[in-house]
């Protein structure tokens, strides 16, 4: 299963209908949380998610509206008894913040500390890019390898079955069959969150090409100069955003409490600027599925239903930086 949990859209101040921020992706087997405000824990409960499916905890900085709610949820985790490694990453300048939270939460998970500082890959499929904020602050991105796909009537036709489909699968061909010749491309998905910036070289980089994008829109277009003044995206720069990434679904998010419950004119504008992506103002407790996986040319004229994948390892792997 791959979906977006919503677990609060409030900005710097929480209204009776927005939380602070939370974000928990649940990507097949491993479950990451990214900017758990103040209140995460509760959000959970009432999202019906659990605590201990976290594998991996994200945070872009240290302002409490993205990291208060970190010792709830580690203490809930070890109060469930989780027994797996959890994977915190942070940029390394807020370390003592990130510190002093965890000596507060309740002791007994195997927490692993991850500190980053500049662009690159922090685990396997994930990359972290700066953003531009007051703060240092960096925005991640989760990429799948791109694969294949088999294709059953090409393989019959071929005659390969068995332990042979294995062995043409490692390597790419056998006994005169090319894998090419009996499977499609399978595109990886890609995932990007970026929070808490102006617009930056990072954040066109994190976004490029990705299915899902979640991205703060703090500040409408007629508060433009506040965004800029604090360092923040109007849904206007979100949209544009997305557009110039080529992203196919955005998720707009971290709304100021001075628009209230009405996203409406956010979305709006994000729309404007992004006229071919699915734009969605993100509700608390919401669930947004993955998008479906995009399909290369020769995948839509293949004469047989693609249902045998070819995958690399799970892009998100539990294992800790690298």
């Amino acid at each position: 299963m791959r979906e977006l949990v919503i677990l609060g859209t409030a900005s710097q101040v929480p209204t009776r209908t927005r939380n602070h921020n939370g974000y928990l992706l649940r990507w097949d087997g491993d479950g990451i949380l990214f900017d758990p405000g103040e209140g995460t824990q509760r959000q959970m409960i009432h999202a019906g998610v659990s605590a201990s499916r976290i594998t991996r905890i994200c945070l872009t900085h240290v302002h409490g509206d993205h990291c208060f709610g970190l010792p709830g949820v580690l203490s809930r985790m070890a109060l469930d008894g989780v027994a797996h490694p959890v994977h915190l990453h942070y940029p390394a300048s807020g370390d003592e913040v990130v510190r002093a939270l965890v000596s507060v939460s309740s002791p007994g998970i195997d927490l692993r500390l991850h500190p980053h500082g500049g662009s690159g890959s922090v685990a396997d499929g994930l990359q972290v890019r700066p953003l531009k904020h007051r703060i240092e602050t960096y925005g991640y991105r989760l990429e799948e390898p791109d694969s294949r796909t088999l294709l059953p009537e090409r393989l019959t036709e071929t005659g390969i079955e068995g332990p042979d489909i294995g062995r043409l699968q490692r390597e790419g061909a056998l006994a005169g069959v090319r894998l090419d010749d009996v499977s499609v491309p399978r595109p990886g998905q890609r995932f990007a969150f970026v929070m808490d910036t102006a617009p930056c070289p990072g954040a066109d980089e994190l976004a490029d090409g990705v299915d899902l994008l979640v991205a703060e829109s703090t500040f409408s277009n007629d508060d433009g100069g506040l965004a800029g003044q604090y360092r923040h995206l109007t849904a206007g720069q979100a949209g544009q955003l997305a557009g110039g990434a080529d992203a196919r679904t955005l998720v707009l998010t971290h709304f100021s409490s001075r628009y209230g419950d009405d996203s409406a004119p956010l979305s709006l504008q994000a729309r404007e600027k992004a006229p071919g992506t699915t734009v969605i103002a993100a509700r608390d407790l919401q669930r947004i599925d993955f998008p479906q996986r995009r399909r290369w040319p020769q995948e839509r004229t293949a004469a047989a239903d693609p249902v045998d994948t070819v995958t690399p390892q799970n892009s998100s792997s539990r294992g800790g930086s690298r």
